[in-house]
């Protein structure tokens, strides 16, 4: 079973229910039926702090991946703790579903490329 946790920090709305569904039709696209992702909807100035935390560049940004477990083999029976997607509305606007589809794929070792940009459209269009 795929658990997605959401959490709107924001002070925006977001559509926390879609976000929920696109995680867990882009987890269960990479192959993941037993998951758990943490999804965070963030200000500004917090995304903008976690940037400069764990990256060392000052400034706010889309979205930040955090990863716990990747793809590493566990022991059965254990669930598999991908890590937390972290979404600035305010920098995306009404398009957080790329960011998501990014920072989800950033957790399961995906790197910047034509491949990580093919897989993010493929997953988006069979979402519509």
């Amino acid at each position: 079973m795929i658990e997605v946790e959401v959490e709107n920090r924001s002070g925006v709305d977001v559509d926390e229910s879609g976000a929920v569904a696109l995680a867990c039709h882009a987890l269960a696209e990479e192959g993941l039926h037993a998951a758990e992702l943490g999804v965070a909807f963030v200000p500004p100035d917090e995304i903008r702090a976690l940037k400069s935390e764990h990256l060392g560049i000052d400034e706010a940004t889309d979205v930040l991946s955090f990863p716990i477990d990747g793809l590493d083999d566990l022991p059965e029976g254990v669930p598999r703790a991908l890590g937390d997607v972290v979404i600035c509305p305010q920098v995306v606007g009404d398009e957080w579903r790329w960011p998501l589809v990014h920072g989800i794929l950033h957790l399961l070792g995906y790197e910047h490329g034509d491949a990580m940009e093919r897989r993010e459209q493929e997953i988006l269009e069979r979402a519509a």
